[in-house]
């Protein structure tokens, strides 16, 4: 998947002596639009969600794109967009490789402004790459959102069964587990591992055994900043018997294949 920086780079498709004709915007793949609650590109992500884009485009926009986390002003800006008092924080990756805590009511403007975007660059359909939940955004073509998409998919598969979920930030427990528990009919447990830690591998296998000795039949890696890797040290601590579900490969799976049916 190519990116660009989109702080330095435009992102609309131009030939020379103007903007692409309607035949060659017709001629390029079908795009799905890709946007991140922290910074685009999401160099952790590319590799992960290349199998399950089937041939589409990806476009890819941060809602955090505009600001900037470094210079004088940085730790104003992280205030700017970081959680209120009593709020369930978010956490997403920034393009340095940093992370940053945010907060609900900061970003709701900042990714009406990066789907926008998206839209502006060809995606006929935008996934909003977290698992947080959001309230609708306003667009011009669909919005799908990776919560809805993960959750549904965990529910279809798991059934009854005991779940286990993994979440990056202790703050978040009690209100992951609320949301979880309000649609699956079987226990749910909680386990806080931040993927963005440096001993992030060990961390989520950490998560997974408790689980695990928890009693949960299914693990679910409830971030889209957990990765292929970090699915696999999960994996081997919770054993054989217990699979193992990643939230981005889930939201990117069916995103996709809801974006690629309205190619035609």
């Amino acid at each position: 998947m190519t990116t660009t920086d989109p702080a330095t780079t435009p992102r609309t498709a131009h030939r020379a002596g103007g903007p692409a004709t309607a035949a060659e915007d017709q001629a390029r793949p079908a795009a799905l639009g890709l946007v991140t609650i922290g910074q685009a590109p999401r160099s952790d992500l590319t590799e992960d969600i290349r199998p399950h884009l089937g041939g589409l485009r990806p476009v890819e926009h941060g809602a955090l794109d505009l600001d900037r986390f470094d210079g004088p002003d940085a730790d104003r800006v992280r205030a700017d967009v970081g959680p209120v008092a009593g709020e369930a924080p978010l956490i997403s990756r920034l393009r340095d490789g940093s992370s940053v805590r945010l907060g609900h009511d900061a970003l709701a403007p900042r990714m009406r402004e990066a789907v926008a975007r998206c839209e502006r660059d060809g995606a006929g359909a935008t996934l909003l790459l977290c698992t947080g939940s959001f309230p609708p955004v306003a667009a011009t073509r669909p919005v799908l959102y990776a919560e809805q998409l993960v959750q549904h998919g965990v529910r279809a598969v798991a059934g009854g069964d005991p779940v286990g979920v993994v979440c990056p930030l202790p703050a978040q427990r009690e209100d992951v587990g609320r949301r979880w528990a309000r649609l699956l009919p079987g226990q749910v447990s909680v386990e806080p591992a931040d993927p963005y830690a440096p001993d992030a591998l060990e961390s989520v296998a950490g998560a997974a055994r408790v689980l695990a000795a928890l009693g949960s039949r299914w693990l679910v890696l409830d971030c889209v900043g957990y990765t292929e890797a970090m699915r696999a040290a999960a994996a081997r601590a919770a054993g054989p018997a217990v699979p193992v579900l990643l939230a981005r490969a889930l939201a990117v799976r069916l995103a996709a294949e809801a974006a690629a049916s309205g190619r035609g």
